[in-house]
C-alpha cells in the first residue's frame, strides 16, 4: 500500500478521534480504511503519521540510495534479517563471525536464511505470500 500511495498524486487522511468517523460519510465517499494493527487509539493521527511515513521514505532521494529499500522488511514478504553493528563484541555476545568474512555469497545466504527463520516466528502468516517462497 505504501508504494502505491507513493507513486500517487496524493492522498487525505482522515483521522477518526475516539469512536471513529461518521458512517454516513465513509458510506458516501470512497473511502479506504486502513489499520495499523489489532488495537485501540484514542484517535487516527499516530497510525496516519506511520502511513505517512512509510510513503515518505519511498519517495526518490529520501533514503539516499534506491538499492537500500531492497532488503528491508516486506521488501520481498519477509522481515529483515537482524542487524549488528560495532563493536564486534558488545556485552559478550559476538557477531556472527560469517558477516566479518567478507564472503559476500555466504553472507548474502545468512540474512536470507536469518531472515526466513525471523519471519518464521514473529509473522508466519507472512509466508504465504512471501516471494522467497515461491521458487522454492
Amino acid at each position: 500500500m505504501a508504494g502505491k500511495l507513493s507513486k500517487g498524486d496524493g492522498v487525505i487522511l482522515l483521522c477518526g478521534r475516539f469512536e471513529g468517523i461518521d458512517e454516513r460519510f465513509l458510506d458516501k465517499n470512497e473511502i479506504i480504511e486502513v489499520s495499523l494493527g489489532d488495537f485501540v487509539l484514542s484517535g487516527g493521527e499516530i497510525p496516519a503519521l506511520a502511513l505517512l511515513d512509510s510513503c515518505i521514505r519511498l519517495l526518490p532521494g529520501v533514503m539516499g540510495s534506491k538499492e537500500s529499500l531492497e532488503e528491508e522488511s516486506f521488501s520481498n514478504g519477509l522481515l529483515e534479517y537482524p542487524q549488528y553493528t560495532r563493536p564486534a563484541n558488545w556485552d559478550g555476545i559476538e557477531v556472527p563471525e560469517i558477516l566479518l568474512s567478507g564472503n559476500h555469497a555466504a553472507i548474502k545466504a545468512w540474512r536470507e536464511q536469518k531472515a526466513l527463520e525471523a519471519t518464521q516466528r514473529r509473522r508466519p502468516d507472512l509466508l504465504e505470500k512471501s516471494e522467497v517462497l515461491e521458487g522454492k
